[in-house]
C-alpha cells in the first residue's frame, strides 16, 4: 500500500486538470486503506495544481529507475 507523504505517478490523463499521465503528486490521505488516495499535484515551484481523490488504479508508486521530466501546464 502507498502511504501518506510518498510520491506517486498518475496512470491516467486528468485533462480537467491539465494532469497527463506520469505526472507525479503527493499522497496527502490515504482512503479505506489504500482502496483510493487524495493527491497534490504541484508545479516544481511549489505552486498546487489540484488536489483530487483518485482509485488506486488511478496511481502508482515510483520505481527506483526513472527520472522526472518538465513540462509546461496547458
Amino acid at each position: 500500500m502507498i502511504a501518506e507523504l510518498e510520491r506517486v505517478v498518475l496512470t491516467t490523463d486528468l485533462p480537467e486538470y491539465s494532469l497527463r499521465t506520469g505526472d507525479i503528486g503527493t499522497v496527502v490521505l490515504v482512503h479505506q486503506e489504500g482502496l483510493g488516495y487524495e493527491v497534490e499535484f504541484m508545479t516544481l515551484t511549489g505552486q498546487t495544481v489540484a488536489i483530487i481523490s483518485l482509485f488506486s488504479s488511478q496511481v502508482r508508486p515510483i520505481g527506483d529507475r526513472e527520472i522526472a521530466q518538465a513540462r509546461v501546464l496547458t
